[in-house]
């Protein structure tokens, strides 16, 4: 099994026990010359509904073609599903209890956008068909969704499903309070002793007397703000703690020069998005005061300077018992004892830094030696001055670690033990996200059901044909990389960075500026060498090469979320949720936001994009149980 598992590329490394995701293939279809989009979905959808309410089964699987995909979030079932494949969705509804949870699809023509269109479903345009936003019903909620629809020509043309997508959107009865739900603000008429917004708001955010959190989040980042603010619209008391003594630290924290790499369409966050007037790219600063912001804003509980000291989960009450420790701005600590039913670990998609178990780590006499996680920034060398530096790791965080080093005046070596996927800031962005999430593009609640409607297989094989449009676009900067020594690779099955990040969680770089460095040789590339031994002076390589160092950085990522629970909460726990992270068999994220294994204990975490769109659906999940409309052991 070892030499198997070693003759894997790098790039197809999947996370431990998670499954390498087949890409999805485009039926054979027939040439479109002119179609009546609105007729064609109008035809199916009433097809497709009859079918569904008269449980005739033998006409569902007639109206989705071979190799279709039926994606759903909350819609079928309380969680994520992708069902591939006529017989398998069949399957599927036959086994539902009391049939389909979905009542009705209908059409959704309220922009441009949403309206039936005809439109390609594969990247290069050349697989046509007809495309619908629609509203959907289901037993307990409303939601949103869109099909794809493609002629069989193995069966006279019929339009047919390629891919329906249907998602939960709010909860009968427990609908957000925002728009012509939002709350009053005041109640007139004579009321002695009664409190103002501001004295209800502290006695709010302190938990004063009998009041108790339902939700406990820890970490304040993207993951905890973004639950806490949908929890909040949806009246479910939550809690959020931070080990740091002010909101948005875990960004104000890390390297002196680090901007998102991701641009400002992307990463909105629910209910206030990003000002017309913002930067494409964040500076990590810049984004840390808006989350001070976002959490004022949306009167966010959230206690600094807290760390949780235990935790007991009491399954008979369905209840925790955590006890906290605050440290007031006063500088007085307080012990808090407090019984959320749930808890969310929204630490960071990432666990804990890993740090490679090398010898000789205590022996190193230079200036600094630590993971990028701790690293604040290279200092300006004065005139005259040479230091060394060496990066190990070679994907976002490594390149941006070299550059800073290398503007600060030192002699920059990045060590790549494997390959690393490269794209250009500026044409990898324009490939993957252009006409999503671009100025003037759709909005972005749009945008994000257009992303989310395309089953993650089928996502694989629309983003090999965009990585090749990349890898053309980027020919000169890669072909510079090559010559310097500089081990590229393509991403899983040549599918690129998303299924990178989706399957490994890293293994890439969004080239802001290190690449050219490289190219032009004023950062140098130690390749395809492991390291045996740290010296006092440098590092020793198994070819035998002592690269000599002032300052050592290791940016080598981050373990699994699962050991971040284990440290936290002990092994009990961490033994009863699954990993984190990597494709189920279906093609689904793994554990992240839905259902871990241990009733009342939740995941959270990923970019800003998957930060705003997946935690309303944790927030639904959550009300729904505390509402009764669900239990955690329903399919």
């Amino acid at each position: 099994m070892a030499t198997a598992a070693a003759a894997i590329p790098s790039y197809n490394r999947v996370e431990p026990g998670s499954n390498q995701l087949t890409p999805a293939s485009y039926p054979d279809t027939g040439a479109i010359s002119s179609v009546d989009a609105n007729a064609v979905a109008t035809e199916w959808l009433e097809s497709f509904n009859q079918a569904l309410s008269g449980q005739d089964f033998s006409a569902v699987n007639h109206l989705f073609l071979q190799g279709s995909c039926w994606r759903d979030q909350l819609g079928l079932s309380w969680d994520y599903r992708s069902l591939y494949g006529p017989d398998t969705i069949v399957s599927f509804l036959k086994s539902a209890p009391n049939g389909s949870r979905v009542v009705s699809i209908k059409i959704d023509s309220s922009n441009a956008t949403r309206k039936p269109s005809v439109a390609a479903v594969d990247f290069n345009g050349k697989v046509n068909g007809v495309a619908s936003f629609l509203t959907v019903e289901t037993d307990v909620g409303r939601g949103r969704g869109l099909v794809r629809l493609l002629q069989d020509t193995q069966d006279d043309n019929k339009w047919k499903a390629f891919t329906l997508f249907t998602a939960m959107h709010e909860l009968k009865g427990h609908e957000e309070t925002i728009g012509g739900n939002r709350p009053h603000g005041v109640d007139h008429g004579g009321q002695p002793g009664r409190k103002n917004w501001q004295e209800r708001r502290i006695a709010t955010e302190n938990y004063e007397g009998d009041l108790e959190p339902t939700v406990l989040i820890l970490g304040a980042g993207q993951g905890g703000l973004t639950t806490a603010a949908r929890l909040h619209q949806l009246k479910v008391p939550t809690l959020i703690i931070d080990k740091n003594p002010r909101i948005g630290n875990n960004w104000r924290n890390r390297y002196h020069q680090l901007v998102l790499h991701d641009p400002v369409w992307y990463d909105h966050l629910p209910y206030v998005p990003f000002p017309s007037h913002w930067p494409i790219f964040t500076p990590k600063d810049k984004l840390a005061e808006w989350f001070e912001s976002y959490a004022r804003l949306l009167e966010l509980n959230v206690w600094n300077s807290t760390t949780l000291t235990d935790a007991k989960w009491d399954d008979e009450k369905r209840q925790w018992t955590v006890t906290l420790t605050r440290k007031k701005v006063s500088g007085a600590a307080e012990t808090r004892t407090l019984h959320p039913r749930h808890v969310i670990l929204a630490t960071g998609h990432s666990g804990e830094m890993k740090m490679p178990p090398i010898k000789g780590m205590d022996d190193f006499k230079g200036d600094k030696l630590c993971h990028s996680s701790q690293f604040r920034g290279a200092e300006q060398i004065s005139e005259g001055q040479t230091k060394r530096a060496i990066v190990v790791g070679c994907c976002n965080s490594g390149h941006d670690v070299a550059q800073d080093f290398y503007e600060h005046g030192y002699d920059v070596t990045i060590v790549q033990r494997s390959s690393t996927y490269v794209m250009s800031s500026k044409n990898g962005l324009d490939v993957l996200l252009g006409g999503l999430y671009e100025e003037g593009g759709p909005e972005t609640e749009d945008a994000d059901l257009i992303f989310m409607s395309i089953p993650n297989a089928m996502l694989k094989r629309m983003h090999q044909d965009a990585t090749a449009e990349i890898t053309r676009r980027d020919e000169t900067l890669r072909k510079g990389l090559k010559q310097a020594g500089f081990n590229l690779d393509d991403g899983p099955d040549e599918a690129g960075l998303f299924m990178k990040y989706f399957q490994q969680g890293g293994g890439f770089y969004i080239d802001v500026g290190c690449s050219q460095l490289i190219v032009d040789g004023k950062i140098k590339i130690k390749q395809g060498q492991e390291i045996k031994e740290v010296k006092p002076n440098g590092l020793l390589f198994t070819d035998g090469e002592v690269l000599e160092a002032d300052e050592i950085i290791f940016a080598t990522g981050y373990g699994n979320m699962r050991g971040t629970a284990r440290k936290i909460f002990g092994n009990e726990l961490a033994d009863r949720v699954k990993d984190v992270w990597g494709f189920d068999q279906e093609g689904e994220l793994r554990t992240m936001w839905r259902r871990t294994g241990h009733p009342g204990f939740w995941f959270f975490g990923g970019n800003l994009a998957l930060c705003r769109y997946y935690s309303r659906l944790l927030a639904l999940q959550i009300k729904a149980m505390e509402e009764g409309v669900m239990k955690y052991e329903d399919p």
